[in-house]
């Protein structure tokens, strides 16, 4: 069933309802929070599937001037940051940090330093 964003225009609380398409637009949505019927619906953002080949084929055009990148930490963060976007995958939170730094113009050898425990693979802790 597919999921619906609503926000509430008495209380201005967001909330969410499971409506099969045929109730949508035919059922009377309340709100969760105050109970109230004057809500609207909220839009959200919509993905477009994209095969790999063509989410590659993307990025091999926007970075075929990949080569210098290493010596401007903010174009390598942009272009980490479009990457991310490009892939259609949900990343860790430490990718956001990372490109935030770079974007901020910290150099990738002053991010290793500031976050030594980046990318260590150690599943000790796991045990």
């Amino acid at each position: 069933m597919p999921t619906y964003d609503f926000i509430c225009n008495n209380c201005n609380e967001r909330f969410e309802v499971f409506l099969t398409f045929a109730e949508y637009g035919k059922k009377t949505v309340t709100c969760v929070h105050c109970k109230s019927k004057n809500v609207r619906r909220r839009m959200t953002k919509v993905r477009i599937a994209k095969s790999e080949d063509s989410r590659m084929e993307s990025m091999a055009d926007d970075f075929s001037g990949i080569e210098g990148l290493e010596d401007d930490p903010k174009a390598m963060g942009r272009m980490m940051r479009k990457m991310g976007k490009e892939m259609g995958e949900d990343l860790p939170p430490e990718f956001d940090d990372v490109v935030d730094r770079l974007e901020a113009g910290q150099s990738p050898e002053e991010i290793e330093s500031a976050l030594p425990d980046l990318g260590s693979t150690d599943s000790s802790e796991d045990d």
